[in-house]
C-alpha cells in the first residue's frame, strides 16, 4: 500500500483535481443559467433550452478534462463507478483503486468548497440547490432505472470505442456527447448523475441527504453490468482483451494501470 501510494500518489491528486473541476464547472454554469439575479439566466419556460445549454457545457467540460495533461495521465476517470468496474475487468490494481475512490470523493467535496467560494450565496438558492443530484417528480424508483440505464450505456460506449483502434481517440468525444444527452433529456428523472463521488459532494456541503441510496447503488451496478455484457461480446466475437482504464491513452504520459497498449 505504502509503495503504490508513494509511486502514484500525483494520479491521485489529479484525479481529485479533475472531479473537483468539474463540480466547480457544474456549480459556476448552473448558478449562471438558473439563479434568478444571473444576467443570463434563461427564464423557467425555457428549461429544456437550459438544459441543453447546460448540456452542452458540461459535455464540453468532459471533453476538456480527458484530454487535458492530468487527464491523460491519470485516466481521468473521476468517478469510483468507473474505478470499480475497471478493477473488476482487472485493468487497475486494488490498492491504486482504493486511492482513486477515495480521491474522487475528496475530489467532489472540495470543488464544492471551491464552488461555494466562487458563487456564493446563489449556490444555496432553490434554483440552483448546490447543483445537487435529486429524483425527480417520477420519484426514487423510476431514478434508480434511470440512472442504472445510464450508467449502463456509458460504461458499454466507453468499452466499445476505447478498445477499437480506429475509435479509441474519440472515446472523450463519445463521453461528452453521451453527458450532455443526458443532462438534456434523463436528468428529470433523476438529476443525471451517473457518479456517487458527483452526487457525494453537493449532498454533503448542503446537507441534503434525499435518495443517496439511489446513487451509490444504480450507477455501479449500472456499468458492472455493462462490463459483463461487453466481456460477453468479446468472447463471443473473439475479441482482444481489454486495452486499459484510459478514457484516453496518451502514449507520451506515464500509465499506472494494467495496460496493453504497448503490446497492441
Amino acid at each position: 500500500m505504502l509503495t503504490t501510494l508513494r509511486t502514484h500518489w500525483p494520479e491521485y491528486l489529479m484525479e481529485a483535481a479533475e472531479l473537483g473541476a468539474f463540480m466547480v464547472s457544474a456549480a459556476v454554469f448552473s448558478a449562471l443559467l438558473y439563479y434568478p439575479a444571473s444576467p443570463v439566466r434563461i427564464p423557467d419556460e425555457g428549461d429544456l433550452a437550459r438544459r441543453v445549454v447546460t448540456g452542452l457545457l458540461m459535455g464540453a467540460t468532459a471533453i476538456c478534462l480527458v484530454r487535458s495533461p492530468w487527464g491523460r495521465r491519470s485516466g481521468a476517470h473521476m468517478n469510483p463507478a468507473l474505478t470499480l468496474t475497471f478493477l473488476r475487468l482487472g485493468k487497475i490494481a486494488p490498492w491504486d483503486a482504493a486511492f482513486y475512490v477515495a480521491a474522487q470523493f475528496l475530489g467532489g467535496v472540495a470543488g464544492m468548497v471551491a464552488a461555494a467560494a466562487l458563487v456564493g450565496p446563489a449556490l444555496g438558492s432553490r434554483e440552483v440547490n448546490y447543483v445537487a443530484t435529486l429524483p425527480g417528480g417520477s420519484g426514487p424508483a423510476v431514478a434508480f432505472v434511470a440512472e442504472l440505464t445510464i450508467s449502463f450505456v456509458l460504461m458499454l460506449t466507453v468499452l466499445s470505442v476505447s478498445n477499437t483502434a480506429r475509435l479509441a481517440r474519440l472515446t472523450p468525444y463519445f463521453v461528452g456527447v453521451l453527458i450532455a444527452t443526458y443532462i438534456t433529456f434523463e436528468a428529470p428523472l433523476s438529476g443525471m448523475s451517473m457518479n456517487p463521488a458527483r452526487t457525494f459532494g453537493p449532498a454533503l456541503l448542503g446537507q441534503i441527504w434525499s435518495a443517496l441510496w439511489v446513487y451509490f447503488t444504480a450507477p455501479p451496478l449500472g456499468m458492472l453490468l455493462a462490463a459483463e455484457v461487453y466481456v460477453r461480446m468479446s468472447r463471443w466475437r473473439g475479441a482482444h482483451d481489454i486495452w486499459c482504464a484510459k478514457l484516453y491513452h496518451d502514449r507520451e504520459s506515464r500509465c499506472i494501470f494494467r495496460c496493453a497498449y504497448p503490446s497492441a
